[in-house]
């Protein structure tokens, strides 16, 4: 029924063309039609009428022959299309070439789905601007010209023709447009007398796949008289460009043990010719497999969509038990929908067979021995193991820990990560004298966890005999450091305090001895028998070897091995204070004016050496003034300072004060310290002391001595 519809619709709509131009047109070389549409069926059947196609060259189609871009189909001598066997799929459109003696043209029919059917005859008379076919009477009749891509010379050839229906007498056809005398220039040309349309040379689709262009009729001065009409050419596509795949490198990964029909990746070329034909209608296949073990045929790839499915079973997609994990596989892809006749490109996809974690990490022994020395830290033995899992992954890659016989936590074992090994270490040092032996039960897993089907096994564990060597070990101080504390100043001679020190090589039953190490201010001495502490010079907790009231000094024990062996203590002396330092005084010179109008002279200060409570508060007084007359006093401040003050203006002269200063110790502690007064001369903000070298002696001593004289 639907074949009976198309035929219909075909017949009616060439029938309402000719009725259309059998008025106003001369013959035009040609397909009386240039475009038909028809619904695709579920199969093209076998030599059963498709459509009839009317050609005529005006001059009775001497040699006509007929060219169909699908070998699967022919046009017959009268016009008939017909398919030369059933035919499922054809593509989007078929092209009909046609060529007498005299002409040459080119029809195209369009396949169209069921939702794409024109089901009506007005619908389809639409497309009378496409084929160029007036409805109506017009002065010039431009229909489309298809012109097949890639035509050979000679050169220039007629493709078409433009009709003006009133006569071409004294009228000339213009043609402009791109491809004329627009760039591309030249391309295409019209005979301005009779409207033959020509190509000057080869059309590439690709490049240009259709020319609008404009024709109008002017008088033999150039006046318009019709138009301008729109002339479309239309460049008829030929299977001239191979398929290319552009966008590779192409890599795929599939996990091994897949299951069949497990998708890959997937490829796509590009074929640059017209996509709604069957010149860019692409088939893919697989050309070859490299390796081709365990089997040939290890890949299909779906020859439309380009999808890429493993084929074999789980068990042969095996990594451990391939040649080799990768697998390069050739790729074809055919246009012409795969037919012979298709044009190829070919790509290579390279597929890497993923490794999972099907097999668990195995000691290469049962059993491991190692030897450290007692008091030694390190590694002491590497553990060795094998994986057949792909080394560049978490499933090979070993993680090993200590099950059992490390309750001090004195072992630790890592992974080298370029080996594999696992790495036994000693982080605490051992001791023979405890224990000589130790045994360990170590695991190996893997950074990735095992598949369901997979366990860790015996093989996974491992024990590790370690013997550990005894070494003469040095003696050790107890308690270390050891602290004291004493006076200062205790009498040279006296005891500090006695060391103690074991051997930790309880069975080899040797004698120790002491000396001193550091002493760094040389007050200390060691009995090297007993150990005793005894002093050699004074203690003095002000000394710059004491820090923060403590003293230290380094002691060895060095006992009887061979060869011996040494340790270290350390003594820390705390000393206390006592009252063994005097106050001293600060400044000891002050300067005034001999006008001065504040007759406070200096502020002292008092400091000790002592700790309090040896020290303030301080007790400042002057000692006793010569003369009758009282020329200063001291007023004490708070617990470390005093002011000095004159009680009258003197003369320019130095004078010397002496002033006592006394701690609070026990027994106190006085220092005696002359103070040294200037009395300068002061103008204009300036002193001058240059006249008070010599020291003043007051006028009372002065004339005491002079009437002394005077008495003898």
């Amino acid at each position: 029924m639907q074949h009976k519809t198309q035929l219909t619709l075909s017949f009616l709509l060439s029938q309402v063309l000719l009725l259309a131009c059998a008025e106003d047109l001369e013959c035009v070389p040609g397909f009386q039609q240039k475009v038909f549409y028809i619904e695709k069926p579920f199969e093209f059947r076998e030599d059963r009428l498709i459509l009839n196609l009317k050609f005529d060259d005006c001059q009775g189609n001497n040699k006509l022959n007929f060219e169909v871009s699908n070998p699967d189909f022919r046009v017959e001598l009268d016009g008939n299309l017909v398919a030369l066997k059933n035919v499922s799929e054809v593509g989007r459109a078929l092209f009909v070439h046609a060529r007498s003696e005299h002409a040459e043209d080119m029809a195209e029919i369009f396949i169209l789905e069921a939702n794409e059917k024109r089901g009506a005859l007005k619908e389809i008379l639409k497309l009378e601007g496409n084929l160029g076919i007036p409805r109506q009477k017009r002065a010039i009749l431009a229909t489309p010209i298809l012109i097949p891509e890639n035509q050979r010379p000679p050169f220039p050839r007629l493709v078409g023709k433009v009709i003006r229906s009133e006569g071409t007498e004294g009228v000339k056809f213009r043609l402009s447009g791109k491809g004329v005398d627009q760039d591309p220039k030249g391309i295409f040309r019209i005979n301005e007398m009779n409207g033959d349309v020509s190509v000057t040379r080869t059309l590439d689709r690709e490049a240009i796949a259709s020319y609008e262009l404009k024709v109008e009729v002017v008088d033999m001065n150039g006046k318009t008289l019709d138009g301008p009409v729109r002339l479309d050419v239309l460049v008829i596509d030929q299977n001239d460009n191979r398929p290319m795949f552009k966008e590779g490198p192409y890599i795929g990964h599939v996990m091994e043990g897949s299951a069949t029909g497990t998708t890959v990746m997937s490829m796509a070329a590009f074929d640059a010719d017209d996509a709604g034909t069957d010149n860019a209608l692409l088939r893919y296949n697989i050309l070859r497999q490299t390796p081709t073990k365990p089997s040939p045929n290890m890949f299909y790839i779906d020859p439309e969509k380009g999808d890429i499915v493993t084929v074999v079973s789980p068990a042969l997609l095996d990594r451990e038990t391939m040649e080799s994990p990768k697998y390069e596989l050739v790729i074809e892809a055919k246009d012409m929908g795969g037919m012979d006749v298709g044009l190829t490109g070919t790509a290579t996809a390279t597929i890497l067979i993923d490794d999972k974690n099907d097999h668990a990490p195995e000691f290469t022994k049962k059993e491991f021995q190692a030897t450290v020395k007692e008091g030694v830290t390190g590694v002491i033995v590497n553990l060795t193991v094998g994986d057949r899992d792909d080394p560049a992954t978490g499933a090979w890659r070993a993680v090993y820990s200590i099950i059992n016989g490390n309750p001090g936590q004195s072992f630790e074992i890592h992974t080298n990560p370029q080996t594999n090994e696992g790495m036994l270490s000693v982080v605490k040092p051992l001791d023979y004298e405890i224990s000589a032996f130790h045994t360990l039960l170590i695991k190996v897993e893997n950074e990735d966890p095992l598949i369901p089907d997979i366990t860790y096994g015996p093989s996974s564990t491992a024990t590790v005999q370690i013997t550990v060597e005894d070494v003469n070990e040095g003696p050790v101080f107890h308690p270390n450091p050891m602290a004291v504390t004493k006076q200062e100043n205790i009498p040279v001679g006296s005891v500090v305090l006695t060391v103690n020190a074991t051997d930790p090589d309880t069975l080899q039953h040797q004698t120790i001895r002491y000396s001193v190490y550091k002493d760094p201010a040389g007050w200390l001495e060691i009995n090297p028998t007993n150990g005793t502490v005894g002093t050699t010079a004074v203690l003095d907790r002000e000394s710059p070897f004491v820090h923060n009231n403590v003293y230290t000094a380094l002691f060895l024990a060095i006992d009887s091995g061979n060869p011996p062996a040494t340790g270290t203590g350390t003594l820390h002396i705390t000393l206390e204070d006592v009252n063994d330092n005097v106050p001293s005084l600060y400044p000891t010179l002050a300067k005034v004016c001999d006008d001065a109008k504040d007759l406070r002279v200096v502020v002292l200060g008092a400091s000790d050496k002592d700790l309090h409570p040896n020290t303030d508060p301080f007790k400042f007084e002057l000692s006793k003034q010569s003369g009758p007359e009282k020329l200063w006093r001291i007023n004490r401040l708070n617990n470390t300072h005093a002011q000095v003050i004159l009680l009258q203006n003197l003369k320019k002269a130095n004078y010397n004060i002496p002033i006592s200063v006394t701690d609070s110790g026990k027994p106190p502690l006085t220092n005696t310290t002359e103070l040294r007064l200037q009395v300068c001369t002061c103008k204009k903000s300036k002193m001058d002391c240059s006249a008070s070298d010599a020291l003043h002696i007051s006028l009372t001593l002065i004339l005491l001595s002079l009437l002394s004289l005077f008495c003898l």
